[in-house]
């Protein structure tokens, strides 16, 4: 949540703006999360990695704590942006850290009312508000070489933040102003309303008149800032009301949430990811309440891991598919789980509970008849302490039996996060070789199922148009162990009957072109071609483009499926 709209009491603020850890909530203990790793629920693609305000310029804070993260998408200011957020000076131009964005594999919602230096916002004329809407635009279609750019967010919590009296119904208001930025910009989609929170009577009353005026939300936006409990059900209510208005499905993008006392605990975000990945939501981003271009907490120093930072980091080793997790309530225990077939690797993050707990996780039979398991925890160190490391807590072989096992976890604390690692006795390997193209950040570009696709899923519908707001491209990034000249296959196929080309760079280096050879049709996979690239220790970042700055664009059309090193 942008800064000043809810107070907290003194004692709690004082807490957190001194880096502390809040007192756990007291909760019943006992709880089981159940795990079905045989139930894939949507490929891992980080949905909830991402956060208002997270970046400011001169890359803060820096790419080596973003990197692990894989975020998602991030919602900045716009080109000119007004805003002093708590007393700061105006910051996080959406088109200025775009640069270190995009290094990272992340998009952008630009929030547009943050050209007004005010809080809530200054609202002055119709006439300045289409002036400032140019304005923002022009700016932004003059940025060719800015291709991250998702959407433009045309307003910011309108359900107390717009001047009815001066300027007229919101809805009415919404309608006017896509209508202006579509007389200078018919491409980038436009995302809203943001409500501050789930109002079905006003989300209804603004749908019914975007459609009648032809100005419905490419992606639809509001915030969950006061708990996570009631998000499953919102997402419902939402889509049942895109039913009954005769309205086609939305990519949701809960562009705030967590509320102050939370967003900085990793057992309450735990939650929060949880049910953001279970109903299907296309992003989420932690709310700003503090400092920017900190991930909103996550980073200290603008290179220091705070303990919150771990959970998310988590999630971003996560690779294959995110799995069904069961929680008792929807107020408690809580977590979220990937599985990674190709090496046959579990992963399980989860909190918001005290005392002694238990993980029940099923369809292990694919690891053998035992498993190791490992057991780590991350404190709420608050926004001020670094955390160099996660604490270890076990590691231990279980028998398997009929595909089950269950892990006591005890003295559980809410307000830390906990990890477990369910790998084949013998290991899984010491490194990821094989990523997948879902799994990768997919920019204007459909990610699209295949029985004879790894893992089941891929990219296609990949097009250069030669326009930057709209060419397609593919980022993997990868983590090898050494500096080293590697070999890059890609899995793809190309059904279009002659030779296809993409461009290949990494790391923001030169563009070379790959080739992909016909094959014998469309969306059926076991085709390969290989490359080499020359990659640093660490995180890297490969792009694959039909589209992209710099590049002059690929021809014919190839999906991808996976990428190796080797």
């Amino acid at each position: 949540m942008l800064h000043h709209r809810r107070t907290a009491t003194l004692t709690v603020l004082t807490l957190v703006l001194a880096g502390l850890s809040l007192p756990s909530p007291a909760r019943a203990a006992g709880s089981t999360l159940t795990v079905n790793v045989g139930t894939a629920i949507r490929p891992v693609t980080h949905v909830a990695s991402g956060g208002l305000y997270a970046l400011a310029e001169n890359s803060r804070p820096a790419d080596s704590t973003l990197l692990p993260i894989k975020m998602n998408s991030i919602t900045q200011p716009p080109p000119r942006v007004g805003q002093k957020p708590n007393g700061q000076p105006a910051g996080g131009d959406g088109l200025l850290v775009a640069p270190q964005a995009g290094r990272v594999g992340a998009a952008e919602l630009l929030r547009m009312p943050d050209i007004y230096p005010d809080f809530p916002y200054g609202w002055i004329s119709w006439a300045d508000w289409y002036a400032k809407v140019d304005t923002m635009v022009r700016d932004r279609l003059a940025a060719t070489g800015v291709s991250n750019i998702e959407a433009w967010e045309v307003w910011n919590e309108p359900d107390w933040t717009w001047n009815t009296a001066a300027a007229g119904s919101f809805p009415d208001g919404w309608v006017r102003t896509v209508q202006r930025i579509r007389t200078l910009d018919t491409v980038t989609p436009v995302a809203g309303p943001g409500y501050s929170t789930w109002n079905p009577t006003l989300m209804s009353a603004f749908l019914t008149t975007a459609k009648a005026n032809n100005a419905l939300p490419d992606i639809t936006v509001w915030h969950e800032l006061s708990g996570a409990s009631g998000i499953a059900a919102h997402v419902a209510a939402y889509r049942a009301m895109e039913t009954s208005l005769g309205i086609s499905p939305r990519p949701i993008v809960i562009n705030e949430y967590a509320t102050p006392t939370e967003v900085d605990v990793p057992g309450a975000v735990t939650s929060y990811i949880a049910k953001f990945e279970r109903t299907g939501v296309e992003a989420a981003h932690r709310a700003f309440w503090y400092e920017y271009g900190t991930v909103n907490g996550l980073v200290v120093g603008n290179s220091q891991p705070t303990g919150t930072w771990w959970p998310y980091k988590w999630y971003g080793d996560m690779a294959g598919n995110m799995v069904q997790t069961v929680p008792a309530t929807q107020t408690g225990l809580d977590g979220f789980a990937s599985y990674d077939g190709t090496r046959k690797l579990v992963n399980v993050v989860l909190g918001n509970e005290s005392g002694a707990n238990t993980v029940r996780v099923t369809g292990l039979a694919a690891l053998g008849s035992s498993v190791k398991v490992t057991l780590e925890s991350a404190p709420g160190s608050g926004r001020f302490t670094a955390v160099p490391a996660p604490t270890s807590l076990s590691s231990s072989t279980y028998a398997v039996s009929g595909g089950t096992i269950s892990v006591p976890i005890a003295n559980m604390d809410a307000a830390r996060a906990y990890h477990l690692v369910i790998e084949p006795a013998a290991g899984a390997g010491t490194w990821q070789q094989r990523y997948e193209a879902e799994n990768a950040s997919v920019f204007r570009a459909a990610r699209l199922s295949a029985t004879s696709a790894s893992n089941g899923g891929y990219v296609g519908r990949i097009d250069n148009t030669g326009d930057f707001r709209t060419d397609s491209y593919v980022d993997f990034i990868v983590n090898v162990p050494s500096a080293r000249a590697y070999t890059l296959g890609i899995g793809y196929a190309n059904g279009g009957g002659a030779t296809a080309t993409q461009g290949l760079a990494y790391n923001g280096g030169a563009w070379t072109t790959v080739s992909y050879p016909a094959t014998a049709a469309w969306g059926v996979f076991g085709s390969t071609v290989s490359t080499a690239v020359t990659l640093r220790a660490g995180y890297n970042v490969i792009r694959l483009a039909k589209g992209s700055p710099f590049f002059a664009g690929g021809t014919g059309y190839a999906e991808l499926d996976y990428i190796t090193l080797s």
